[in-house]
């Protein structure tokens, strides 16, 4: 992978000069360190602990409060039954092999995409053989298990050190534990954040004033129990989401505001292309969905929003694509998927989900809870409409013979088919021409027959439809953001492969401004505090560094940590109260008043002015060439 820095020249990217930096200056490390570390689990430091709050923070105004949603904040710990309903307990796994003679577990498509890299490496191989390998390589993770176990075995698929491996089998990913002392109390840590945002719908749609569309977010921690975690923050079994659920009506998925998004060009891979020629389309949002590409305008919405959001916190344009799911990845319940897939050193990586989900949460946890999870919207000018239902009456005697101590749950389900119009007309439908009807119910099949239900036909007035809503879902994962930032901010000064700079936006930068006395000296005290002191009520992140060491040396710490903006104080500072301020990219510096410096560095950091502004107003200052 090549990068280019702001100055312009390509460079070959360097990752372990990225990774030392990281590790060096405490941005990331591995957690427990001091114990060996525990694989998938990672430490922030104080620079990363920063740029993860910058991050948020922004991600909460360009989102949360710019798009008036409503934020949540719920529990880690999640009761089984919720995860049941949801559909995770049942199937949110990875498929496993184990090596039969260390007896250490392996993630199946993993070993089978490195297998098929080294394929690849093989000279004598023909075209055919090459397109064969990479249509492995591009669908390993996506094959279902039975799928997975033919591909392993037909390239004789082996362990890392060479040894026999064992059948794939699934594993489910949730870390499970148990709630309080009661053994029968059993919980998960949970394995995203949506689940909390769907069981609290009616609070939140009571608070929106009962009217939709609406969406609600969340920012915390989800679990995941990784097989074998690698790729360092990439795929961890601790991390941080954010995520959105927007509700809206089933019949209507138009945005109010997509007309402000339609004419932002955005790279696509679609489905279609990933089996064909893995060509980008270009085209603008607008087009994406009068073609049909992307499935509604409020999809494509926050697609675009999501593109914008990634572009201002530094993500570059040409390394950021939406890749949209093909049929057999994507959820039973979604009628359209796109990944925002982020370009880094380990390839195309999925940092942020974009899925219809349909209304499959709330009617999975509807029907589980027994809580209606709905909306009635009045029709307008308080119309009225009369409209034809079909009543189900039911046989209790005849229930209760039959199905015992489950016949109360049997008649509540045959209560829900009759408040359904359509569900009872074909449920009667279904009887009358079979003469019974098998249902499942809470995951056991019953058999209904004529003599059970009565059904009457008849009419009723309503004022208003009630329907369950459809969500939108924007799914950040951030620590997969900011690694991928980091490496699109890292670059190294031309001449000297040692000095590593990120070149991180204001925005999202850990400290805004370093304070850099030129030495040691009495006299230039006074004008540190008062300048730190400066910053700090204008709200910029500052660090002072007066240690011995030479101006230059002070300059590489500023430009490894990212900061953006360094300020010196000398001795002319002493005679006119003038200070040198240092852009980090291009090592460009001007004098300024001290009195002007904290609101310039303020309007620089919001994007209000630019540093070609502040370059045109103020004197340069032509430094030492060993002190840029």
């Amino acid at each position: 992978m090549t990068s280019t820095p702001p100055t312009g020249e390509k460079q070959e990217f360097n990752r372990s000069g990225l990774e030392s930096l990281l590790t060096r200056r405490f941005f990331i490390s591995p957690a427990f360190d001091i114990y060996n570390g525990v694989a998938g689990l990672y430490d922030y430091g104080p620079n990363g602990c920063a740029i993860k709050a910058n991050l948020i923070n922004f991600w909460r105004q360009h989102f949360v409060l710019n798009e008036d949603m409503l934020e949540v904040d719920c529990t880690s710990v999640t009761p089984e039954q919720v995860l049941v309903a949801s559909g995770h307990v049942a199937k949110f796994s990875d498929n496993m092999v184990r090596d039969e003679v260390s007896k250490q577990y392996l993630r199946a498509d993993h070993l089978l995409e490195d297998h098929i890299k080294k394929l690849l490496k093989d000279p004598k191989n023909t075209k055919e053989k090459i397109a064969e390998y990479e249509h492995v390589l591009a669908k390993a993770g996506d094959y279902p298990l039975k799928q997975l176990q033919e591909t392993l075995n037909k390239y004789a698929v082996k362990s890392p050190e060479g040894n026999p491996i064992s059948e794939a089998k699934p594993f489910n990913l949730m870390f499970k534990t148990q709630i309080g002392p009661s053994e029968g109390s059993v919980g998960y840590l949970r394995p995203e954040t949506a689940q909390g945002i769907f069981v609290n719908f009616a609070k939140l749609l009571e608070y929106n004033g009962s009217k939709l569309p609406f969406a609600a977010a969340q920012i915390g921690n989800a679990f995941r129990n990784e097989i074998a975690p690698r790729s360092g923050l990439l795929r961890v079994r601790e991390f941080t989401m954010a995520e959105i659920e927007h509700f809206v009506n089933p019949l209507d998925k138009s945005h109010s505001k997509f007309s402000e998004v339609a004419d932002q060009l955005v790279n696509l891979l679609s489905a279609e292309a990933q089996d064909g020629d893995k060509k980008i389309i270009v085209m603008t949002f607008g087009e994406a969905v009068k073609s049909g590409l992307i499935n509604n305008e409020t999809l494509a919405y926050f697609m675009a929003r999501t593109q914008s959001f990634l572009h201002t916190i530094g993500i570059k344009p040409n390394h950021l694509r939406f890749r949209q799911h093909q049929a057999n990845e994507m959820a039973h319940y979604a009628s359209d998927c796109w990944d925002a897939e982020i370009r880094s050193s380990f390839g195309w990586v999925e940092c942020v989900g974009h899925a219809d989900r349909s209304c499959f949460d709330l009617t999975s946890h509807a029907k589980a809870s027994k809580k209606p999870l709905e909306v009635f919207e009045p029709f307008k000018n308080n119309e009225k409409k009369v409209i034809d239902i079909i009543k189900v009456d039911v046989n209790r005697g005849v229930l209760g013979k039959t199905f015992k101590g489950s016949a109360g749950e049997v008649s509540e389900y045959l209560k829900t088919v009759g408040e359904n119009h359509e569900l009872a007309y074909n449920f009667q439908k279904d009887l009358e021409a079979k003469g019974s009807v098998v249902i499942a119910v809470n995951g056991n099949e019953y058999i209904i027959t004529k003599d059970m239900v009565t059904f009457k036909q008849d009419k009723k007035t309503i004022s208003g439809s009630t329907y369950v809503p459809h969500v939108i879902e924007p799914s950040f994962g951030l620590g997969r953001i900011i690694y991928s930032l980091l490496e699109h901010s890292y670059w190294t000064r031309e001449g000297d492969a040692n000095r590593g700079v990120l070149s991180l936006p204001p925005i999202i930068a850990p400290v805004k401004a370093s304070v850099l006395p030129l030495v040691n000296n009495e006299k230039l005290l006074p004008f540190i505090q008062q300048i730190n002191k400066s910053l700090k009520e204008q709200g910029i992140s500052s660090k002072v560094d007066d240690t011995g060491v030479a101006i230059g040396r002070k300059y590489a710490r500023t430009d490894e940590i990212g900061i953006p903006f360094a300020i010196t104080i000398d001795f002319q500072t002493v005679d006119d109260q003038t200070v040198t301020l240092r852009e980090r990219d291009t090592t460009k510096q001007i004098r300024i008043p001290i009195t002007e410096l904290s609101l310039t560095i303020k309007k620089l950091c919001d994007h209000l002015i630019y540093w070609s502004d502040v370059v045109a107003k103020y004197p340069a200052y032509e430094p030492q060439a060993e002190s840029k």
